[in-house]
């Protein structure tokens, strides 16, 4: 006799559930098909929040579903970074990184929960921002190559400020000790607006800060711009002139800010979130909001996107690590 009936009863089951099952990539295909969440590793208000607040709405619009905005700050983004790093890698869990909390933070931590490189799929670059090189008007400098020499002739007698020990503030004045060989002692602030305060009053002579933090006073005349730290000129800043252009080839520290899936999201959600990211930072409110605010918007590839962050953690290491700002 032909027993068949049990296993019989178990293919027709399989092939029953074989049917209810999304084919391959199915489920990329349908992307996205709930709500999206961008994790802000910052408290709400500030720039990287009001980015992440209005690509959303772009995202929202564009794929008719829910974009939510959710705000994780602490340890200068590492925090809401690490969140992300240890989320499933489906396409609806991103986040909104910067230059802290996806280069600077490598080998700002050593004990960081996360990789930098290994644990994020990155998906394009958004905006990117030079820092400013400016003094107090009483430094006897009125240029970069005259604040050069001034800084070189006084070793520590020179004060520069930051809004913070391992901010980008903070380590572009250290590279540029590095590269220049000068002495100055850095302060740090628990923010911008106490920095600029003693930088306007002469406690502190010199700083890197944000465009953004220092156009109003630069514009009043109460601080001078020597040069901005990117290889091109700022249009809020036309005739302050690169670091590059005053002597010291190839100097470029920006200030970025990018977005990033966890590892292992499936390359088709990462090529369409690109797409759709880059096409969102192209449009004009988005353009005109925050060129105004001095960002440069950006746009990158993947690809692309994978190997600058790659070159960030590699050239902000050896700053770190030179400058003993590892927090331990």
């Amino acid at each position: 006799m032909i027993r068949f009936p049990i296993s019989r009863r178990a293919t027709l089951a399989l092939a029953s559930l074989a049917m209810l099952l999304p084919a391959p990539g199915h489920a990329q295909a349908t992307y996205p098909n709930k709500a999206i969440h961008i994790v802000v590793p910052f408290a709400p208000g500030g720039s990287t929040d009001v980015l992440a607040r209005r690509l959303g709405d772009k995202l929202a619009a564009a794929w008719g579903q829910p974009v939510v905005v959710d705000n994780r700050p602490g340890a200068g983004g590492a925090i809401g970074a690490d969140f992300v790093a240890k989320s499933a890698p489906d396409g609806y869990t991103l986040l909104a990184g910067v230059t802290g909390s996806n280069a600077i933070a490598q080998s700002l931590y050593p004990k960081l929960p996360y990789d930098v490189i290994k644990d994020f799929a990155p998906l394009t670059m958004m905006v990117s921002a030079p820092l400013v090189l400016a003094v107090n008007p009483e430094v006897k400098a009125n240029n970069a190559a005259e604040f050069l020499a001034l800084a070189k002739s006084k070793p520590d007698a020179l004060s520069f400020g930051s809004a913070g020990n391992g901010t980008s503030m903070h380590l572009t004045g250290e590279m540029y000790k590095q590269v220049t060989g000068v002495s100055m002692v850095h302060v740090p602030y628990r923010g911008s607006a106490a920095m600029l305060t003693d930088l306007m009053g002469g406690q502190i002579q010199v700083t890197f800060g944000d465009v953004l933090v220092l156009m109003p006073q630069i514009q009043a005349g109460k601080i001078r711009a020597l040069a901005v730290t990117s290889k091109t000129r700022h249009p809020l800043l036309p005739d302050v002139p690169t670091l590059d252009e005053t002597g010291l080839k190839g100097f470029e520290a920006l200030s970025w800010q990018g977005l990033f899936a966890p590892a292992g999201t499936p390359p088709e959600v990462v090529e369409k979130l690109s797409a759709e990211v880059n096409k969102a930072m192209q449009s004009p409110d988005i353009k005109d909001y925050f060129a105004a605010q001095g960002f440069i918007i950006q746009g990158s590839t993947p690809e692309a996107f994978k190997a600058f962050v790659a070159s960030e953690v590699e050239k902000w290491t050896p700053i770190v690590k030179n400058s003993g700002a590892q927090v331990n």
